[in-house]
C-alpha cells in the first residue's frame, strides 16, 4: 500500500500586535510577588498578537547587545502572548506562562535571554516550578 501526503494548502495569515496594558498589569505584579527586584518594569514591553501559527502561548524577546549599541537603547524585553492559545487559559494558567516568560531574563538584565537548557546549571523547568508554586503559596 502507498500513502500519499499532501500538504494542505492554507491561505498565509497576516500578523497582528497590539500593545496589552492588561498583561503588562500582571506582569508588574508578579514581578513585585515573587520579588525579581532584578527586572526594570519599565524596560518590559507587552504586546498580543494574532494569526501566529506557532504553537507556543507566550514568547518573549530580548533586545541583545550589539542592538542596544547599534540603536542607543538600554537592554529591554518584549514579552508577545499568542491571543489564539493564551487568552483561552485560565488565570493560573495565564500566570504560570508569564513567569516562564520572565525566568528567560537574566539577574543582570542584560538584553539578552536565559535558554531552557544550561550546561552545568539548574534546570530551567525546576526554576519555573518553584517560582510558580511560590506565587501560589503566596496567595495572590
Amino acid at each position: 500500500m502507498i500513502f500519499s501526503f499532501k500538504k494542505k494548502k492554507t491561505k498565509k495569515q497576516e500578523l497582528h500586535w497590539e500593545q496589552a496594558g492588561d498583561i503588562k498589569k500582571q506582569v508588574i505584579h508578579l514581578i513585585d510577588a515573587l520579588d525579581f527586584h532584578y527586572i526594570d518594569v519599565k524596560r518590559i514591553f507587552c504586546y498580543r498578537s494574532s494569526g501566529s501559527v506557532s504553537r507556543s502561548y507566550a514568547r518573549i524577546w530580548g533586545l541583545n547587545r550589539i542592538w542596544q549599541m547599534a540603536l542607543g537603547q538600554e537592554p529591554g524585553y518584549v514579552i508577545e502572548v499568542l491571543s489564539e492559545k493564551f487568552d483561552g487559559l485560565n488565570q493560573e494558567k495565564k500566570n504560570e506562562v508569564l513567569i516562564h516568560e520572565l525566568l528567560h531574563i537574566p539577574k543582570n538584565f542584560s538584553g539578552a535571554l536565559l535558554p531552557h537548557h544550561r550546561k552545568g546549571k539548574r534546570n530551567f523547568h525546576d526554576r519555573v516550578k518553584r517560582a510558580v508554586s511560590s506565587y501560589r503559596r503566596i496567595g495572590n
